[in-house]
């Protein structure tokens, strides 16, 4: 499972860093390749293959006419890219995913259990101000106490 937070830098041809906690995650239970697309939020999803192509499946059985369907295989499926890990530890971002997450200089990596975030630092900030402020809703309480059950 992909956890925590990690901050780091891109340099100006894209290149970043997979965090080494997530790349011995990624190591220990994928392989070092990822799929990486564009978020519904300002921010980028990786994936690893596995979990990419069980994805992708699922999406399969999906009528492709029905307009969720559609509109997720548009925004998401479509912008889709494999990215495989160099001998660095690092991964290049290509130029149109880099535009999506507006990512510049500093990054912040995000494991989110199953896929992992990558966010510009500022789009982070906005999006854990945003987090905090919907954390009152009952949505939140009544998940966290689904989930201890």
């Amino acid at each position: 499972m992909f956890r925590g937070v990690y901050e780091h830098q891109i340099d100006a041809k894209g290149r970043t860093s997979l965090p080494a906690r997530l790349r011995e995650t990624l190591a220990g239970a994928y392989d070092e390749r990822l799929i990486l697309t564009t978020a519904l939020d300002a921010c980028l999803h990786a994936y690893p293959v596995r979990e990419w192509e069980a994805l992708e499946t699922a999406l399969g059985k999906r009528n492709p006419m029905e307009p969720g369907v559609k509109t997720l295989m548009r925004l998401y499926v479509a912008s889709a890219q494999e990215c495989p890990l160099d001998k660095m530890g690092r991964i290049l971002v290509p130029p149109s995913l880099r535009a999506h997450a507006a990512l510049e200089k500093d990054v912040v990596w995000v494991g989110m259990v199953k896929v992992i975030e990558l966010w510009s630092r500022t789009g982070w900030a906005k999006a854990q101000e945003e987090a905090r402020a919907a954390a009152d809703s009952a949505d939140v309480a009544r998940v966290l106490s689904e989930l201890r059950q």
